[in-house]
């Protein structure tokens, strides 16, 4: 006998999920966390800080982007980030007591320290004290989650040098920020402080920035931080990084260019926590990049072993990471409740404007060799768009020229990450182009924008149907 039957290193999106679902089930189920509060770096690091951070600056650049006669809003520039975050601090211990509570709820014992695999069935746990214990389980799930990478060439040892995980605990808002990377997380937060009015320089490789998203949506989201003052350098590596005697940072690039802020941010990737778990002993396969290699179950190459979330990389989202460990949870188990991932599943990005899309991007459908009609609905023409001042917001759809059936959906926008799940739904349901058009949506509102997408497509539709008959004629 075991002393569990589930034990899951982590309590992040997919470590929480997996326990809880296990207890649901009936199953023994202990967590081993190494931090002192739940939630991972979804609750306590970047997830849900980072988008509490967003809503302040949304909140502070209101008046700009919804100008009224008479009245300003100004920033205390003297302000420490943890004053702009005080709502996250709150937000973050409701978080917390409800994982707490969930655990407690469902008799799940939680660990507090270290754990590392000692054999396909064995965990043995460093405890903060100095104590040590090992525990045995039927299976083991490992949903450590991933971390920064921090390169040697860079002194994060420096209190204006930070990375994802440590950039909300800056002791003032900068007046200038220098950003490495033009992934998601860079692009987050170089809009996110521009909207503060901190003078923002995204440094980027390779061009473009978040290749995987469309192009027209990229497009827009490009104008508007442009427009909010953020800079972009690219095609450069960071050769090195200095701290002037002003407290200052200079950044090298191999370029023999030098940039100067008074902060930095290094947002150029994150590497999977995985180096200090035992995998070696045990002969877990990994990737060259450290993330743990799983078949569609999430099931290791050791059968008693599952992985989750973000150490076995793509998509690392908090909400796929939830539904991994619950999969994860019915496969070990032979759970009759969840098999695999929905096969429809949105992205969201929260820059400023937001990114979403759903389904296939117009590049894929071209690759594929789809025959496709898209429609276009720019939030300028919407009465709820202009309300809110998002003079550079699109819903672009992928419709099936045939069908009508929706196929895919991007959006750049005010709440774009709440508007994907009407397109998402659509895409399940195989409707599209009828559905949209015989839709009564709320006006003013956002979601009408998907109407007059789908106007937007049938007169596309009808415009090549009149020219083929025309050049047939």
């Amino acid at each position: 006998m075991h002393d569990y039957d589930l034990i899951c290193i982590g309590s992040g999106p997919a470590g929480e999920k997996a326990a809880t679902q296990a207890a649901y089930f009936g199953r023994r189920v202990a967590i081993i966390e190494r931090n002192a509060q739940p939630g991972g770096a979804m609750v306590n690091t970047g997830t849900i800080p980072s988008k509490a951070l967003r809503e302040t600056a949304l909140l502070c650049s209101a008046f700009s982007r919804r100008p009224l006669p008479g009245m300003q809003f100004n920033i205390d520039r003297s302000v420490s980030v943890a004053r702009f975050m005080a709502r996250r601090l709150y937000i973050e211990q409701q978080e917390h007591d409800r994982i707490e509570r969930s655990m407690d709820r469902h008799n799940i014992d939680v660990h507090r320290g270290v754990g590392r695999i000692v054999d396909p069935h064995t965990v043995e746990i460093d405890h903060p004290d100095g104590t040590r214990a090992r525990f045995s389980a039927a299976y083991i799930l490992i949903a450590t989650g991933s971390a920064p990478v921090r390169p040697a060439n860079i002194p994060f040892d420096d209190l204006n040098i930070v990375d994802a995980d440590s950039i909300l605990t800056i002791d003032r808002l900068a007046d200038s920020m220098l950003i490495i990377g033009g992934g998601v997380i860079g692009c987050e937060y170089a809009s996110i402080f521009a909207e503060m009015h901190v003078k923002v320089t995204l440094v980027h490789r390779n061009p473009p920035i978040m290749p995987f998203i469309d192009d027209d949506c990229r497009e827009r989201l490009l104008k508007t931080m442009t427009e909010r003052g953020v800079q972009f350098v690219y095609d450069c590596a960071v050769s090195s990084a200095a701290i002037e005697s002003d407290s200052s940072v200079t950044l090298r690039l191999d370029t023999g260019e030098s940039l100067h802020a008074d902060k930095l941010l290094w947002a150029a990737g994150r590497a999977p926590n995985t180096s200090d778990l035992g995998l070696d002993s045990v002969h877990v396969a990994v990737t060259d990049r450290g993330q743990i290699t799983v078949d569609d179950k999430y099931q290791t190459n050791v059968p008693s072993i599952f992985a989750a979330g973000d150490v076995i990389g793509f998509p690392a989202l908090a909400a796929t990471s939830m539904e991994q460990g619950r999969i994860a949870v019915c496969n070990m188990f032979n759970i009759d409740f969840k098999a695999s991932l929905a096969r429809t599943m949105p992205i969201g990005i929260y820059t400023i404007p937001a990114v979403s899309m759903v389904g296939i991007s117009e590049t894929e459908a071209h690759e594929k060799k789809l025959d496709i009609i898209i429609g276009f609905a720019p939030y300028a023409n919407n009465a709820r768009g202009r309300m809110l001042g998002d003079e550079n917001g699109l819903v672009k759809c992928i419709f099936d020229r045939d069908t009508g059936a929706l196929l895919g959906a991007s959006i750049v926008g005010e709440d774009a990450t709440e508007l994907i799940h009407i397109a998402m739904d659509a895409i399940t349901n195989h409707t599209g182009i009828e559905h949209f058009i015989n839709a009564c949506y709320n006006y003013p509102s956002l979601t009408e924008l998907y109407k007059y997408a789908a106007y937007s497509a049938l007169q596309a539709l009808n415009s090549s149907a009149t020219n083929s008959n025309n050049q047939a004629a």
